[in-house]
This record gives C-alpha cells, sequence and structure tokens, in this order.
C-alpha cells in the first residue's frame, strides 16, 4: 500500500515508489524521470492516457526521423551526431513517458483495463518503429546485411514485450529469481532503458556498428526465447 506525504500532494518518491520495474537502468534513471513527468501531469489534471498518447507520439517522431536520415547520415549528407542525440533524447523520453503513465494511474486511482490495452499497443507501436529505425540503419550503412538477419531482429526483438505481459499475470514466474547486484548488471541486455540508451550511443558515436547491435540483440533475444521454452516446458512436466 502506498502512503502519500499529502492526500492531494503526491511527491516524486511518491509516484517513483508505485514503479514496475523494468531492470537497473529503468530503475535508477528512467522510473525517476517517469515519475518527475507523473508528478507534472498530475499537477497539471492530465490522464495516464494523455501521457500513453504522448509517449506514442515522441517515440514514432524520433524513429521516423532515424529513418529518413538513414540514408543521408550513411552518405555524409548529413552528420550521425545530430541524429544520434535525437535518437538519445527522444527514445529516452518516450520511455520515461511510458514509465509515468503507469505510476500516475497507481497513484491517482485512474488505472482502468481500456488505459492498460492502450499502453501495451502504444507500446508495440513505438517498439515496431524503433526496429524500423535500426533497421534502415543497418541497411544504410551495410547494403550487405542478409535479409535473414533482419527478420530475425525484427521477430526476436518482440520476446521482450510478450515475456513481460506473460508474467504481469497470476501465473508469473522468473528463470532468475536473484536481486544481487551482478545478476541484475548481467540483466541490464533486457533492459528496455539501457537497450534504447546503447542504441543511441550507437547513432549517435559509430552508427556503422548498428549491424552488430542486430546482431547482438538477435541472439540475446532468440537464445533468452530458447530458454523461456525450456524453462516453461520443465516447470510444464513436474
Amino acid at each position: 500500500m502506498i502512503t502519500l506525504a499529502e492526500p492531494s500532494r503526491p511527491t516524486v518518491a511518491d509516484f517513483h515508489r508505485t514503479n514496475r520495474g523494468g531492470g537497473l537502468f529503468s530503475e535508477s534513471i528512467s522510473q525517476w524521470i517517469g515519475a518527475a513527468f507523473a508528478l507534472v501531469a498530475h499537477r497539471l489534471g492530465l490522464r495516464p492516457t494523455a501521457l500513453t498518447i504522448t509517449n506514442l507520439v515522441i517515440g514514432l517522431s524520433t524513429s521516423v526521423a532515424v529513418v529518413a536520415l538513414a540514408e543521408p547520415v550513411a552518405d555524409g549528407r548529413v552528420p550521425a551526431w545530430l541524429v544520434g542525440v535525437l535518437a538519445l533524447v527522444g527514445w529516452q523520453v518516450a520511455y520515461a513517458l511510458d514509465c509515468a503513465d503507469g505510476q500516475l494511474a497507481r497513484v491517482t486511482g485512474q488505472g482502468s483495463a481500456a488505459g492498460a490495452r492502450v499502453d501495451v499497443l502504444c507500446d508495440v507501436a513505438a517498439q515496431i518503429a524503433l526496429v524500423a529505425a535500426l533497421t534502415a540503419t543497418t541497411v544504410a550503412q551495410t547494403p550487405s546485411t542478409p535479409t535473414w538477419l533482419i527478420a530475425a531482429f525484427a521477430g526476436t526483438w518482440m520476446v521482450n514485450l510478450v515475456t513481460s505481459v506473460m508474467q504481469s499475470g497470476p501465473n508469473a514466474a522468473s528463470m532468475v529469481t536473484s536481486t544481487s547486484l551482478p545478476v541484475r548488471l548481467v540483466k541490464l541486455v533486457r533492459d528496455y532503458g539501457a537497450v534504447i540508451f546503447v542504441a543511441g550511443l550507437v547513432l549517435l558515436f559509430a552508427p556503422a556498428l548498428t549491424l552488430w547491435v542486430v546482431v547482438a540483440f538477435t541472439v540475446v533475444n532468440g537464445g533468452f526465447l530458447l530458454a523461456s521454452i525450456a524453462f516453461s516446458a520443465r516447470a510444464s512436466l513436474r
């Protein structure tokens, strides 16, 4: 149960206490920024869905800009740092708003099944756009990128979102329940806040390496999918 400092004047800490995690990076940075956004939204009288839609607009706009500028960056017409800064800031702000809508809903009691559906659907749309941005950059920087790799990357990227939704219900289970710092550091590879931070840094400093970002996350998400199937199958056979 969350106890507010004042019934009508919750603080940033009150909002942050209701966060649903997401990983070490997300909890330490993204959720705190989200709590600040939630506080401002509360004082402005905004509903959680307003934050959800704003998250979608910013996330989509950022990814569309990265896609549109992929070729100009690759041939030197547009400086990479400009697109990198846009991606780094835009994706992080969008994700912080995604953290904020849930916090606002829980603290103010405005949560609803319809709001939760909108949140999930907007997350799917934003992540599809993110995948499109990373693949467009990869192909622009490395034209020889095989089609099967792009397909595998796009398919396995959604593993994180799907498993997150599956683990939020009454039958939720985790393969690794430890919350020790070493384990949490390893789990950064599946922390969405950390992932988009790394992606933004690559676009900022070394867009030619985006191919290896695609390879790395395809391997990580594909491996996690196989491990999740094995974990769930073993549990079902007990």
